[in-house]
């Protein structure tokens, strides 16, 4: 029941837009650059360095010099750039990037973001999550619903460091697509197999419907 990882992935690359400038995060994210629709043209940047990525090669296509963020063997479209992450990192300040798609291990109802570390456990560093979601026009969420004991992770409040405050403007889930407003999460879509009713028991944090609610269509 629910939408797997690539159907998030693919729910999500229908928010893309043509001749829009994308950072895709670790995770979920990547998968996106696989689904973009026929005739849209988009520019996708890996913060590492990199503007002008193409979906995951083919076995016979695989370079290990070219990688994502998440260390992930990729492809570049004709055109494509690749150049130092500090470059990378001037385009993501400089508010060049049109939409931010990354995971989340929590978002609350006023569309903070905590996706960097939990207390007790060593991470490498936050990444460029902090500069992404300070940055970026447009931030789309890619994530669970719940953690693995049931517990939701669409909350009041975040409870682990925050990433960013009050960023995100839209999150899908394994269960639906949900809008982040003044007045918390507005349901959108929902999962095929999925009720209104499932979504609410798994969402902590406010949730407003209005009327039918229609299922995702991919």
């Amino acid at each position: 029941m629910g939408l797997d990882k690539n159907q998030i992935a693919k729910r999500i690359a229908q928010e893309v837009k043509n001749g829009m400038y994308v950072n895709l995060g670790i995770g979920i994210p990547t998968l996106v650059a696989n689904y973009i629709p026929e005739g849209i043209e988009v520019v996708l940047q890996s913060e590492n360095g990199l503007l002008g990525m193409g979906p995951f090669p083919t076995e016979d296509k695989v370079d290990a010099d070219l990688i994502n963020a998440g260390k992930q063997t990729i492809t570049t479209l004709p055109g494509s750039s690749i150049f130092s992450s500090s470059d990378s990192f001037g385009m993501i300040r400089g508010e060049h990037v049109d939409l931010t798609i990354l995971g989340a291990m929590e978002v609350s109802e006023e569309g903070d973001i905590a996706n960097w570390k939990i207390p007790g456990k060593m991470v490498k560093g936050m990444g460029g999550a902090m500069d992404l979601v300070a940055s970026a026009k447009n931030i789309i969420v890619a994530m669970q619903h719940t953690a693995r004991d049931g517990s939701s992770k669409l909350l009041k409040e975040c409870t682990l460091p925050i990433t960013g405050l009050k960023c995100v403007k839209k999150i899908v889930t394994d269960l639906c697509v949900m809008e982040v407003t003044d007045k918390g999460f507005k349901l959108l879509e929902r999962a095929p197999g999925v009720s209104v009713e499932d979504i609410r028991k798994a969402t902590e944090g406010t949730l407003i419907v209005e009327g039918e609610i229609p299922e995702v269509q991919l």
